[in-house]
């Protein structure tokens, strides 16, 4: 039990809210009774579960505290009024936990892979569309999903949120420059596929059977220029309707489910 909100943990926990200091210490929150489950669930280490008294309440709560005291995850209980202090949600639901973050290695991927389908995110700023991206990305069975420099941190709270805990099912490597990434494909023989208003054809007509990277860009410049002139093909959604563009998001919902009925 921790009453004060200067103990070190519950600084600490505060902290994991900006993006320096996820970055220098590895770790990130997973917020939610859901979230902490799939954590729970997942290979990733949880270090650490932060509740309140009001959500043990909950049949399902007492089964994950249960499972993390098995793990040896540290428990800590807190009032309400310290739990209001380190929350990141505007309805909170009294639990969450410090998650160690897990580093995939591409080689390692690749190697276990006969015909990789990767799903790229060139720049793209909002996390709520990165976060669904993810979730779509891992229900439609891609191979992982490579974050360029530039995309919102995919280990911030609102990311994972939106991923709805798929960040820890589906390989994830984030901060890759233009060059890695066209020189790793090309090493690999995967061809990129790059979403484009410009010189496209229609996205069904693409032969997606194969091994691929699909690319999509940011929400207002598109995917870059390197990226494109690289691309062994260039995809768009027929607008039929008065409307300038899809949400990305969206985009890639309807494309990454193109892929799997390709490949079924």
């Amino acid at each position: 039990m921790i009453t004060s909100q200067h103990n070190k943990l519950i600084k600490l926990a505060a902290s994991l809210k900006l993006k320096k200091y996820r970055d220098e210490l590895g770790l990130f929150i997973v917020e939610g009774v859901r979230l902490v489950e799939e954590a729970t669930h997942s290979n990733w280490l949880v270090e650490t579960c932060i509740y309140t008294a009001e959500v043990l309440q909950q049949e399902r709560v007492q089964e994950i505290i249960t499972d993390l005291k098995s793990k040896k995850c540290r428990m800590i209980q807190v009032p309400t009024m310290i739990y209001d202090k380190i929350t990141d949600t505007k309805e909170p639901q009294g639990i969450m936990a410090i998650a160690q973050k897990y580093v995939y290695q591409l080689s390692d991927v690749l190697a276990s892979e006969q015909k990789p389908f990767f799903v790229v995110l060139d720049e793209l700023q909002d996390p709520g569309n990165v976060g669904t991206i993810i979730r779509t990305a891992a229900a439609a069975g891609s191979t992982g999903v490579i974050l360029m420099k530039g995309c919102a941190d995919v280990f911030g709270n609102k990311v994972v949120r939106s991923s709805m805990g798929s960040i820890f099912h589906i390989p994830i490597f984030e901060g890759m420059t233009n060059n890695e990434v066209l020189s790793c494909f090309a090493q690999h023989e995967i061809d990129i596929l790059a979403t484009s208003l410009e010189s496209s054809n229609v996205y069904f007509k693409a032969d997606f059977n194969r091994s691929i990277a699909v690319v999509f860009g940011n929400e207002g410049n598109g995917v870059s220029q390197q990226l494109l002139e690289h691309a062994q093909g260039r995809l768009h959604i027929p607008l039929l309707g008065h409307v300038e563009s899809l949400n990305v998001a969206a985009s890639a919902a309807v494309i990454l489910y193109e892929v799997v009925r390709q490949r079924q």
